[in-house]
């Protein structure tokens, strides 16, 4: 029913990144747009660019880096010390401005809305209580969706997914802008001061890698300013490095953790790593915790006290009254094997519903609308559970922000509202540390079911929101309701305190979405400041992570792969290894000759059906018509900089090229390459030569043709190529690999599967 061309169309407009020429495209064209979009998770998307994580090591490279001495190097190690401190102090800051303009706006509307039911309580009229609190809701995450929607949808989510592909090598558009980063931070206060069952801490990880691409890089390409420094960073190799760091910047603010964030860039982020890294990372998480610290302390008044290190601060648990006995160890992995069961659910429930948004709710419009009904039925839920229960507490000795007191007696308060009426990071502090006795259970049943289910449905809308915390919450209730029941059993025995099974429960829940193991042991530890729970908190996590993956795996590899991209795991598939580098090369390859007619490269360039990003160099002997053997590899953006800047052998000898090209044009020009149509080429200048032995990279990586999948993959993954040339004995081309080649085998659940590529 639909003709090949307008499902090409369809493909562009239903991506993330919809490009300048796609908006041409779209007002020209008046066409109706599709109710529906085909979207299938077997497919690999085209849409997606490789990193270069290879340096080029043309002539040009090498003479540079021969001509750098001692001295210089230790400037360039220098630099990166700098470069590390200033992106642990941003970071640091930006989560402070998170923190604080959060804090005064939730505490804002809240207060408004506690007026107004006190005000209708007393004399009837709760209805208006409930539209307003609903209005305020659905008007701030409107504006907070629509700044996602419209300006930068690539903001969406928590950031983590995209952040990790970026690490893996996958150019994500726009995913390191300093637009991205804007409405990021605003996008995340809106939707937290909304009420929508979302946390702040996800998204911090996304804007300190933000921070980081930004600053390495010495310029803005949003603001059109170059600062003229750190100008040997500019190159993928540098910029991958530094915004690990950034991740692991961003999460050590969020939780205070810096040890948590460099394990969190090692485990979920970073594919490439080495061990100068490592300290320099270390380095820029504590100097973000630190900011965080300093900063927080003197806008709360007591600027000698660091006692906040980062945005959630769980509060301590005390070892004397808080210790576990050897049998409540067989009752912690219990815990964790219901964490990764329903972990598994979250998953599955997210990711049908993640088909249903990518195949229905693709219109920005669309997206937010799907926003404010959210918040609005959230408010709705929130507003009817608290109006339901029948749970008083006192008030006295508690330490309650906003108590309502609604048909409870006076000096009682509603604990419901201690739940809902409340952003989620206070919340889960007061699941984990209310004495005994401050919940009902029917309370905390409820409002686990309610909350589950809001959590899943906010995961994937178009604002940004992390699941981090909702996912703490979730499991922090169950916890303490897990805690109360077995105090019942055995008759309030002195060992359950609720508290301790309420941390379990949120560390089993929040493993069994994500599975993530060691950084997240650390990051509990560290947050709760108590190394006693360490040898518990492990156990429960493993248990998630092996129970949640036997049924599907975690909530960001299936984001991932839901936007089908090519990412590349460790290992290649397990049974990969009767496939060789013959079945899975592209061919034909595009080759170009050493000295090569401006007009051929020009045409292979503009092709738009193969739009190739390397081309294989090869000995140019005009006579004979065999293909010649391999001489160098050389990449389109290269190429671009050789004819913008009219590098021809013929102006050469005229001595009309005013100096020779050196690397710095090179890095002027990334990261964003100016593409073929923008460059004029006059018709006489076609005719001309160009010789491209300076510029090709002459010892590109190559294999036979006979070598074995998982060898190829290892060669391909460890050293983070791009191009990946397939020779046979005589050293000609006869094959290229790149990642899509790759990332097409996964394991299925049959065995290994080949997932067709698309446009979209």
């Amino acid at each position: 029913q639909l003709t090949p061309s307008s499902f090409l169309r369809i493909g562009q407009l239903s991506n993330v990144d919809l490009n300048e020429d796609i908006h041409e495209l779209e007002t020209e064209v008046p066409r109706q747009r599709p109710n529906e979009i085909p979207h299938n998770e077997k497919l690999l998307s085209l849409k997606y660019e490789s990193l270069d994580y290879d340096n080029s090591e043309n002539q040009l490279f090498l003479e540079e880096e021969r001509r750098i001495n001692h001295t210089a190097f230790r400037t360039v190690e220098i630099k990166r010390w700098v470069i590390c401190a200033m992106i642990g102090i941003l970071t640091g800051l930006v989560a402070c401005f998170i923190d604080i303009v959060v804090e005064n706006l939730a505490g804002l509307k809240y207060r408004v809305v506690k007026d107004n039911i006190d005000k209708f309580t007393a004399k009837g009229g709760l209805s208006f209580s409930l539209l307003l609190w609903a209005t305020l809701n659905a008007s701030v995450v409107m504006v907070g969706s629509v700044i996602v929607a419209f300006i930068e949808p690539v903001a969406a989510g928590s950031g983590i997914p995209q952040i990790k592909c970026y690490l893996n090598g996958v150019k994500i558009p726009h995913v390191v802008r300093l637009k991205t980063l804007v409405i990021k931070v605003c996008g995340v206060i809106l939707s937290v001061v909304g009420g929508l069952a979302v946390g702040k801490e996800g998204p911090m990880i996304h804007s300190g890698a933000v921070i980081a691409a930004g600053i390495s890089q010495g310029r803005s390409t949003s603001l059109k300013r170059d600062f003229k420094i750190f100008e040997y960073f500019r190159r993928d190799t540098e910029k991958r490095d530094f915004v690990s760091a950034g991740a692991a910047a961003g999460v050590s603010a969020a939780f205070g953790a810096p040890v948590g964030g460099v394990l969190f860039s090692l485990e979920e982020g970073a594919s490439f790593w080495n061990q100068f890294l490592t300290w320099r990372i270390f380095f820029a998480s504590m100097i973000s915790t630190f900011t965080l610290n300093s900063v927080l302390s003197v806008y709360h008044g007591n600027a000698w006290d660091l006692s906040s290190p980062g945005l959630i601060n769980f509060g301590r648990f005390d070892t004397e009254k808080m210790g576990y006995t050897i049998q409540e160890i067989p009752i912690f992995i219990f815990m964790g094997v219901v964490g990764g069961i329903l972990g598994a659910l979250f998953n599955a429930l997210n990711y049908w519903l993640t088909m249903f948004r990518i195949r229905y709710i693709h219109r920005p419009c669309l997206q937010v609308v799907e926003a404010m009904l959210v918040a609005a039925v959230t408010a709705t839920v929130g507003f009817v559970m608290i109006y339901c229960s029948r749970d008083c507490q006192p008030i006295q000795g508690s330490s309650v922000a906003y108590p309502l007191q609604l048909f409870c007696a006076d000096g009682e308060y509603n604990s419901m509202a201690t739940a809902f009426f409340n952003t989620p990071e206070k919340s889960v502090v007061n699941l984990f540390h209310d004495p005994p006795g401050s919940y009902n259970p029917m309370t905390l049943g409820m409002f686990t079911l309610m909350y589950f289910f809001l959590a899943c449905w906010t995961y994937g809308l178009t604002v940004s929101a992390g699941v981090f915390i909702p996912s703490l919450l979730i499991g922090a209730a169950w916890g303490r309701l897990f805690g109360i029941s077995l105090s019942y059993l055995t008759k309030g025995s002195i060992w359950a305190d609720p508290g301790k099974y309420a941390l379990m429960g949120a560390a089993a829940q929040l493993g069994g979405i994500v599975r993530m193991t060691l950084s997240l042991t650390v990051i509990m530890m560290e947050a709760t400041g108590n190394v006693t729970y360490g040898f518990p908190i492990m156990l429960v996590l493993m248990t998630a992570k092996i129970v949640g993956d036997y049924f599907v795996e975690g909530l960001y590899d299936m984001h991932i792969q839901l936007q089908s991209v090519p990412f590349l795991h460790w290992e290649a598939p397990v049974t990969s290894h009767s496939l060789t580098a013959r079945e899975v090369m592209s061919t034909p390859v595009t080759c170009l000759r050493r000295i090569e007619r401006v007009g051929t490269v020009v045409d292979i360039l503009s092709d738009t059906s193969s739009n190739h990003n390397g081309f294989p160099v090869v000995e140019s002997n005009p006579n004979t018509t065999q293909v010649a053997g391999l001489r160098g590899l050389i990449l389109r953006s290269q190429l671009i900089v050789l004819l913008k800047h009219k590098v021809f052998v013929e102006r050469a000898n005229l001595s009309l090229v005013q100096r020779r090209l050196k690397l710095k044009d090179f890095r002027d020009a990334y990261p964003r390459f100016p593409p073929i149509q923008s460059i004029h080429v006059s018709q006489d200048e076609r005719e001309c030569m160009i010789d491209l032995s300076e510029f090709m990279n002459p010892s590109p990586y190559t294999v036979p043709q006979e070598a074995s999948l998982p060898r190829v993959f290892k060669l391909f993954r460890a050293l983070g190529l791009r191009h990946l040339v397939v020779v046979d004995n005589r050293n000609e081309v006869v094959g290229m690999v790149t990642r899509k080649d790759l990332a097409r085998y996964r394991l299925g659940k049959e065995g290994l599967e080949e997932l067709s590529l698309a446009q979209t």
